[in-house]
């Protein structure tokens, strides 16, 4: 008989693998649905149809009659409020797996307390931007105990995810250590990107001849994010893909990471310097290409490219 899956929290991300794992999770029983905003729950609840989901008005509910329980929250705030919540149920033998991008500080603490209460704890967090959870194709991150980590895999690669970078055996904040550290390959190549077009645009080489450039020679991440700037989807869509306050939050993280390590880490920091810029010009709708909007106007240009 497969486990009880229960999952707390549903953003973009969130709601996304809770697809995936309805679908093709092969799960015998309802996936568990606990959300802040219980609207959330019932919308994607109805998506799903009768019967494919249980949707709970508590988080105690969600765990009493759970095996495992997923997380995906905004911050390391949410996650340790809801911990707690968690810890006050009796959870020995249970399986908590936390997606959300965290500091690693917190992903071991996390493992630490879970543990100390006789449940096993997975590190679990994805790389990859809503429309990849959507169609199962995130990259799954998973450390822990050997015996957590096997637990979880069987809704990993080939259900929420492509493929599994794992590290059992391994400190569960390893796997936060690599989300934080890969997200600055992210705001790192914003950051050039939107340099890169500033660039080209003011020595009258052209965006349009730079991109041909970086589809050539970057295909994936690099085309799709030079796509989305020369478009105007840094300023125009409604519900970012990726909210600058976590992009803010994930740079603070790796920040702190790079000043207790003796690291240096310039572009990041400069990056971060963009994103406070993007939050005061754009509010909740700053995404992380709205990078670009800030490089523009920082070097004399119309923070929009298009009238």
């Amino acid at each position: 008989m497969a486990p009880q899956l229960a999952w707390i929290g549903l953003g973009n991300m969130g709601r996304g693998m809770c697809k995936n794992l309805v679908e093709k999770g092969n799960l015998d029983k309802p996936l568990i649905l606990y959300n802040r905003t219980q609207k959330r729950s019932d919308d994607l609840a109805a998506k799903f149809g009768s019967g494919k989901t249980k949707v709970v008005s508590e988080i105690s509910d969600a765990v009493k009659d759970s095996d495992i329980v997923l997380l995906c929250l905004g911050d390391d705030d949410a996650v340790n409020t809801t911990v707690d919540v968690i810890l006050k149920n009796d959870v020995k033998g249970k399986l908590i797996v936390d997606c959300s991008t965290v500091h690693p500080d917190t992903t071991n603490a996390l493992e630490k307390r879970v543990t100390e209460a006789g449940a096993e704890f997975v590190g679990g967090p994805v790389f990859g931007a809503p429309p990849m959870a959507d169609n199962g194709q995130l990259v799954c991150v998973m450390a822990g105990s050997k015996s957590a980590v096997d637990k979880y895999k069987p809704y990993t690669k080939g259900v929420m995810g492509r493929a599994d970078i794992d590290y059992s055996g391994q400190p569960a904040g390893n796997a936060t250590l690599l989300k934080v550290i890969g997200n600055t390959f992210i705001l790192n190549m914003v950051e050039q990107l939107s340099s890169g077009h500033v660039l080209a645009e003011k020595t009258g080489l052209g965006t349009d001849n730079l991109h041909q450039f970086i589809t050539t020679m970057f295909p994936g991440p690099y085309t799709a994010y030079s796509q989305r700037m020369l478009e105007g989807d840094y300023y125009q869509r409604e519900e970012p893909l990726f909210h600058v306050d976590l992009a803010r939050k994930d740079a603070r993280h790796a920040m702190a990471l790079a000043e207790s390590s003796g690291s240096s880490v310039p572009m990041l920091e400069s990056a971060n310097k963009h994103l406070i810029a993007v939050k005061a010009h754009l509010g909740d709708k700053g995404d992380i290409p709205s990078i670009y909007g800030a490089v523009r106007k920082e070097s004399g240009l119309k923070f929009e490219n298009k009238e």
